[in-house]
């Protein structure tokens, strides 16, 4: 018996609840309430859509309240950022807590370049054809809109224009693909997850075991799918992955001062993302062409070249 409660697949077993409602009131069981949410939420899609109505409606009704209510507290957050920055650096060497700040910010950038440069335009070109420079052309816009707004549902409309009118990908995939992706597609939300755990472990000398590890990768993906598409909703659910590995909520205040700029970086490697995930399945059922004259012509405006019939 106690073989069998050890064995290799008990991390798996030990994802199912034995009380949904018990494990959602124990912070740090936040990732078997997402299981739960993930498997609910498929039950919902399967079943009539006019029964699963009335649900759906509550749901709907509660994440906007939520997002509400986060956001009246986030009018308030630099006043508390303030104080508890205050209290850390006064405890500890501010030299070495900016030299900290630092070389995370120096590793959140360089994992979330190798997504946008390599990663993202790698697959595009292994499975669209599509080069490096057509695919930054395309999609370069909207990367900039994400930058500045720091969310990918405002940066939505840009992206379907962008991947639709001049990429190539039609709009019945686009239209489908990039409002998903948009909300459960976050890679560069889940990257900065991540390393901001093991950052606030470490300045926090809490060590962390390979199965603490792992548990950060599963949660920080699962915890990204569930945040919402807007600002600062990363540093949100970046609580749950905390929770998961028992390091204090406290740690946030270490990163919440250089947030902004990293937010605004992992929304561009976002909806990079979801463009080239829109290319994908555009290429694989049949439905990526090239641009429309007209298209065209807007994309050689947009790139400064000129057509080759000029």
């Amino acid at each position: 018996m106690a073989q069998k409660e050890s064995g290799a697949l008990q991390p798996l077993v030990d994802l199912i609840p034995d009380n949904i409602f018990m494990a959602a009131t124990v912070n740090g069981n936040m990732l078997l309430v997402i299981v739960v949410v993930i498997l609910f939420g498929i039950a919902l899609i399967l079943v009539d859509p006019e029964k699963s109505a009335p649900v759906t409606r509550v749901i709907a009704g509660l994440n906007e309240a939520v997002l509400k209510l986060i956001d009246m507290i986030m009018l308030t957050a630099p006043f508390g950022v303030f104080a508890l920055m205050a209290s850390l650096v006064v405890e500890a060497p501010s030299i070495d807590l900016f030299k900290a700040l630092l070389w995370y910010g120096f590793t959140v950038l360089l994992g979330l370049a190798i997504l946008i440069l390599l990663f993202y335009p790698t697959l595009a070109r292994l499975f669209t054809g599509i080069g490096y420079k057509r695919f930054f052309q395309g999609i370069s816009p909207a990367q900039l809109l994400a930058f500045s707004t720091s969310s990918s549902a405002a940066t939505l409309p840009l992206t379907m224009e962008r991947v639709t009118e001049h990429m190539g990908v039609d709009e019945e995939v686009s239209s489908f693909v990039l409002p998903i992706g948009a909300t459960i597609n976050m890679d560069g939300t889940s990257l900065y997850q991540g390393v901001a755990a093991v950052f606030i472990a470490q300045a926090l000398n809490i060590d962390l075991d390979i199965t603490a590890q792992l548990t950060i990768v599963a949660t920080a993906t699962l915890a990204s799918i569930g945040a919402a598409a807007v600002p600062g909703a990363g540093m949100v659910m970046l609580v749950i992955v905390l929770n998961a590995v028992g390091v204090p909520e406290a740690g946030l205040a270490l990163i919440f001062a250089v947030d902004r700029p990293l937010d605004m970086c992992r929304t561009i490697a976002n909806i990079t993302g979801d463009a080239t995930v829109a290319l994908m399945v555009g290429k694989s059922l049949g439905k990526l062409h090239e641009p429309q004259p007209k298209d065209l012509d807007d994309f050689y405006q947009f790139s400064g070249s000129k057509r080759d019939s000029e």
